[in-house]
């Protein structure tokens, strides 16, 4: 098995964790524009649009990383980071799946009932839930919950891979890196 991930799952990785991350400012500046409503709704819109592509692409890698074998856990690792490590991606990889789906929870259960396009071409319908004001601020604390709780995990899942690559200088970074370095001892 190779010690390094391919560049599939390398794109993956990278494309969800920077629009995973700009979601988290978008969404916070969806609610920093309520004095401006036309700005507002837009933002919501791109909001939406991006959150349906991070579950899509969610999807896509998740299917990746079952079908093609994925390189074994670093040698540099103790075996309680090596746990960490497996838990952290797998908490990971079930949020860039849920986050999204509350979000269209949310939209599903609105009594507002505006139509859900992915950047303006296809039309996402919504999902089967009780429409009312309770359900959505319900589901909008859901999604707001976990995106920040995981926006903490993905700061803590990338200082430990700086960590890993500026102070103890090995090569568990360079892994997910396109082009990886040498470890530099």
């Amino acid at each position: 098995m190779t010690r390094g991930y391919g560049h599939t799952a390398i794109a993956f990785h990278w494309t969800v964790a920077a629009l995973f991350l700009g979601q988290i400012a978008l969404g916070y500046a969806t609610q920093a524009t309520a004095d401006a409503p036309a700005l507002q709704f837009s933002l919501y819109q791109w909001h939406k649009s991006i959150g349906f592509a991070v579950l899509a692409l969610a999807v896509l890698r998740i299917a990746w990383t079952v079908a093609v074998p994925q390189p074994a856990s670093a040698e540099e690792l103790a075996p309680l980071e090596r746990l960490l490590a497996r838990s952290t991606r797998l908490v990971l990889y079930a949020a860039t799946l849920l986050v999204p789906l509350t979000g269209w929870a949310i939209a599903s259960s609105s009594p507002l009932r505006i139509p859900s396009y992915v950047f303006d071409l296809v039309l996402v319908p919504p999902l089967p839930l009780p429409v009312s004001e309770g359900a959505e601020a319900a589901w909008s604390s859901a999604h707001a919950l976990l995106a920040y709780c995981t926006g903490v995990l993905a700061l803590a899942h990338a200082t430990a891979a700086l960590r890993h690559h500026f102070i103890l200088r090995d090569g568990v970074l360079a892994r997910m890196l396109p082009m990886p370095a040498r470890p530099r001892r």
